[in-house]
């Protein structure tokens, strides 16, 4: 590559931004730093990252000092000021799937890294154009608004487990440059070794447009007695051939994360069909948000 991406920094510790600085480090060779405002987050996300290393060396996909070079490309950082010293190439953001934070959270890296850094967001149904606007970086004399810095603003949304998946969604925001897109796509496709799906900038965009409404379709069938949870995901299971039933896959995306994209798909297109099902906002309410909280549709 002529311009590869060496730098890279994630926000937000979880399962996928784990999975992301993962696959930066191992397949991208580039250097990672990693931030949540959480520090307890912090330290579960390395031991993951650690854990997956040590999956793959026993598993003979790397050798022991192809793990410890990975390793030594990650590092931490409790202040998010701080990458403005050294700034990354780009950022990939992956906080929860809310509007306001994900807005916040952009506006505030508009000022920190230089308008040169990618800014990509990992949301799997929230407007891009609406994140981008909110990118806009403020110059320190007279106040001035710089117009441009949300053309370095795009989606790149990872699927989950983002190690084993072999595909990432890139979305376009309204206000995205040409060359911004093309960097991101190369870097996808040539550096982490994954194939590029495209999609325009539409609630859900491919992947949650099509997997939502079947896992909602699934709480409805369960809340209305149609049948029992291992019987809905056995079906689709054995019948289907899908890996993971609806109820299980939505426990290991989080309810609370499926609810928001129902919300999001029903407010956005004004579409009855995706109104989410009363049991997996109840469900929600009580804090039951699947693997990550104990419980949801199954105990853990």
């Amino acid at each position: 590559m002529a311009n590869p991406i060496t730098k890279i920094a994630v926000t937000g510790a979880g399962q996928m931004g784990l999975g992301i600085a993962y696959v930066a480090a191992v397949n991208a060779r580039a250097s990672v730093r990693l931030y949540d405002g959480n520090v307890k987050a912090l330290d579960k996300g390395v031991a993951f990252f650690e854990s997956l290393l040590a999956k793959d060396v026993k598993k003979n996909k790397m050798t022991q000092q192809q793990a410890d070079e990975a390793r030594g490309r990650l590092s931490i950082i409790k202040d998010l000021e701080a990458l403005g010293d050294k700034p990354p190439e780009m950022v990939c953001e992956a906080i929860v799937e809310n509007l306001g934070a994900k807005q916040d959270l952009f506006k505030r890296l508009a000022n920190i890294v230089p308008v040169e850094t990618i800014l990509a967001t990992n949301t799997s149904s929230i407007s891009v154009s609406k994140i981008a606007s909110a990118a806009v970086r403020e110059k320190f004399q007279g106040g001035e608004r710089d117009r441009e810095s949300p053309a370095r603003v795009l989606s790149a949304h990872f699927m989950w487990p983002v190690p084993v998946s072999t595909v990432v969604e890139v979305i376009p925001a309204l206000q995205t440059s040409p060359e911004v897109l093309s960097r991101v796509i190369e870097f996808v496709e040539k550096q982490l070794g994954k194939r590029v799906v495209a999609s325009k900038d539409r609630p859900g965009f491919i992947a949650n447009r099509l997997l939502c409404p079947m896992l909602n379709e699934a709480i409805l069938l369960l809340d209305e007695s149609v049948a029992t949870r291992e019987d809905i995901d056995a079906t689709m299971k054995m019948a289907m051939r899908h890996p993971q039933g609806p109820l299980e896959l939505a426990d290991t995306i989080g309810l609370d994360t499926v609810l928001s994209i129902m919300e999001t798909l029903h407010r956005e297109t004004g579409d009855s069909k995706y109104r989410p099902a009363a049991l997996l906002s109840r469900m929600v309410d009580a804090g039951w948000y699947g693997r990550k909280s104990g419980k949801g549709f199954y105990d853990y």
